[in-house]
């Protein structure tokens, strides 16, 4: 099986003010970047998440997790040491 480079996964990725109010969404379709980043993170596995989405591909899922991967590589998260402490 080939595999499609992160920048063309990510031209999945798509924004409109009119659904979501601009979140990032799966191709302009009605499916936010991250409910599938949260089914993914409860358990759920693609094949899951394709026989739910029939219009969903393989592809779909993996452009969702480039995205996020982009989106942390940018951020600073402020961690706790073990005790709790900062």
């Amino acid at each position: 099986m080939a595999t499609i480079g992160e920048d063309k996964l990510i031209e999945r990725i798509t924004w409109d003010p009119r659904i979501f109010r601009g979140k990032p969404t799966i191709r302009g379709h009605r499916l936010a970047v991250e409910h599938v980043l949260g089914m993914l993170a409860a358990g759920d596995d693609f094949a899951t998440l394709l026989e739910g989405y029939p219009w969903l591909e393989r592809e779909d899922v993996l452009a969702c997790l480039a995205y996020a991967r982009r989106v942390v590589g940018h951020e600073r998260v402020e961690s706790r040491s073990a005790t709790g402490s900062p």
